[in-house]
């Protein structure tokens, strides 16, 4: 199996019923927020374990990006958690928390032929135009990703919801990849 390395996390989470973001603005340190121009708080936080950034709606809502894995997801929406209750805001007891989308990275250890490779894997789920851009764009069912693939054998993946589908996503297609002499048999 390919190395998968993530490289974006999204998701959404409902902190509290509603929010005033006046008071989140001037709570968060650091955060933007110009109603004028975007409707909700923007805050980028930058720890020793988090790197994500968060857009804060007054509806309570959030969604979150920037995460290298998901629980750091979680550690986002609890380091949130902590610092608007400390700061008198009401927030649910357990924000509900809703992964949206994983981009993630591999490569094949192998060139692609990618004429080849549209035809191989159905041209009804690929999108090639390699005049317009030099990679294929191959939309799969299940589970249900969009995968990027370059001549270099480096692959995009996006649209999972975990890990695993990535994982299996990746696994699939390699294996058709493998049965149709596009990359060659992995020794064991």
């Amino acid at each position: 199996m390919a190395e998968i390395k993530v490289e974006n996390v999204v998701a959404s989470a409902t902190l509290g019923e509603s929010f005033d973001l006046d008071e989140v603005h001037r709570i968060l340190e650091g955060s933007e927020y110009d109603p004028e121009k975007f409707r909700g708080v923007i805050f980028r936080i930058r720890t020793e374990t988090l790197g994500t950034s968060v857009l804060i709606f007054r509806s309570g809502k959030m969604v979150c990006t920037g995460a290298t894995e998901v629980d750091e997801i979680y550690r986002t929406v609890d380091f949130l958690k902590e610092v608007l209750t400390k700061n008198g805001l009401s927030v649910l007891d357990v924000p509900l928390v809703e992964v949206q989308n994983i981009v993630a990275t591999t490569d094949l250890g192998h060139t692609l032929n990618l004429n080849s490779v549209a035809i191989s894997l159905g041209l009804e789920r690929i999108e090639y135009e390699p005049e317009q851009f030099p990679g294929l764009v191959f939309r799969m069912a299940e589970p249900k990703l969009v995968m990027l693939f370059f001549g270099s054998g480096k692959v995009v993946c996006t649209g999972g919801k975990t890990i695993e589908d990535i994982k299996e996503g990746v696994d699939k297609v390699s294996l058709e990849l493998i049965k149709t002499g596009f990359l060659p048999e992995k020794k064991t």
